[in-house]
């Protein structure tokens, strides 16, 4: 495929027509999956133009039944595909790269999904000339509403940046930025999920123990962490502000967020972030 120069300001070539882009994944795991899904279901390819690999059939059926192509084989994904996605478990990386290696052109972009590879040793282990750039999504991309951040190694440049941001953009938020945070990004969002699924679950366990049906609360709990997100993107506004808007005067609200500021729940979400974004920089360490 080729990708013309891009003017400022201008649609650039590299985000082509969907039928000319031939798209790999090397591994077929749940992330990868979900970045698929997103990918078909905005029109960005068309599935006959996705070919996965991996090991087994265990995860490949799934791509199949979405009418994408699939092979046992690493090296035919690469041969067959211009933009490749690696999407291995971190161990298994080193060895799929040597792999690769002989089949990596000037014309591939690869793109790593995978946890802790940094893009120094990605291009360590590719040919020199190697357009690499390195994504950091999370599970929610499985369902077109994740946040994403991506950095670029020495060979990627405009092009291939807007064409990767064109293509997730389907699978939720997605801004480039310095690798330095994609480690923050993991602390921040990958991590993060996990974070508000507790808060989801003990808000309706407080309404449980009010009276409430556990269904019915783990709905409204999970609808009113949507709306929160939702008007914090859309307007704009400090968090703080919009808190603020929620709380009148000797109201139920303030009540409530005393109680929450005696669990001292602001400090104890930033040492968890801090936590998980420092795990992150020991696992690129390993």
């Amino acid at each position: 495929i080729s990708t013309g120069g891009v003017a400022l300001g201008a649609r650039p070539r590299a985000v082509m027509e969907a039928s000319e882009l031939w798209v790999g994944f090397v591994g077929a795991g749940r992330m990868a999956g979900g970045l698929v899904r997103g990918l078909l279901q905005a029109g960005k390819v068309p599935a006959s133009n996705v070919l996965a690999s991996a090991p087994s059939d265990k995860n490949l059926n799934a791509w199949q039944e979405l009418g994408c192509r699939t092979t046992h084989c690493n090296l035919e994904v690469v041969h067959r595909s211009t933009l490749v996605f690696l999407a291995t478990k971190p161990h298994i990386l080193p060895g799929v790269l040597e792999e690769i290696r002989p089949a990596v052109g000037s014309h591939h972009i690869v793109v790593s999904l995978v946890a802790g590879v940094t893009i120094q040793t990605l291009q360590r282990l590719l040919p020199p000339w190697t357009k690499v750039l390195r994504i950091m999504p999370n599970l929610p991309c499985v369902v077109q509403a994740g946040a994403m951040v991506f950095s670029r190694g020495s060979n990627a440049g405009d092009e291939e940046a807007a064409l990767l941001k064109s293509l997730l953009s389907s699978c939720g938020l997605c801004e480039e930025v310095p690798e330095s945070y994609i480690d923050i990004h993991t602390g921040l969002s990958g991590s993060g999920v996990a974070y508000v699924y507790l808060f989801a679950e003990a808000l309706a366990e407080g309404a449980v123990k009010m009276g409430m049906p556990g269904a019915l609360a783990s709905r409204i709990a999970a609808q009113t962490l949507l709306g929160a997100a939702k008007m914090l993107l859309e307007t704009g506004e400090h968090p703080a502000k919009l808190r603020g808007d929620v709380c009148t005067p000797g109201g139920t609200t303030i009540y409530a967020l005393h109680q929450l500021e005696k669990g001292a729940l602001r400090a104890t979400v930033m040492n968890a972030v801090e936590a998980a974004t420092n795990r992150a920089c020991d696992m690129a360490k390993d």
